[in-house]
């Protein structure tokens, strides 16, 4: 059973694309594993809106920002708005930031 359903906006699409076929595997099987069960190794709440999908692989971090879009009934959707490769302990807040405007605008 899936809990949720994953869109990727433009900008996370372009992160995927743009690194090895292997680590985009082992991203796209994680998110669709964290649709499937309740990990927060693989999906973990940052803020009061923003989570991160996360795969570690060949000793990369890579991270995938996301929020929840509820406004459909039937529907409940999570949308990744971009990635990076994550170099320190903490997520930098400007990739926080960026996630919150992608937000915003998305729901408009």
């Amino acid at each position: 059973m899936k809990y949720f359903e994953t869109i990727f906006l433009e900008e996370a699409e372009e992160f995927i694309s743009k690194i090895d076929r292997k680590s985009a595997g082992k991203i796209i099987y994680n998110i669709d594993l964290a649709q499937q069960t309740n990990d927060p190794k693989l999906f973990k709440k940052l803020n009061n809106e923003i989570w991160e999908f996360r795969t570690k692989y060949l000793g990369n971090q890579y991270r995938l920002l996301a929020f929840w879009d509820k406004r459909d009934d039937k529907q409940i959707l999570v949308i990744a708005t971009h990635g990076f490769i994550k170099k320190d302990q903490k997520v930098p807040k400007k990739e926080i930031d960026k996630a919150e405007k992608i937000r915003k605008n998305y729901l408009k």
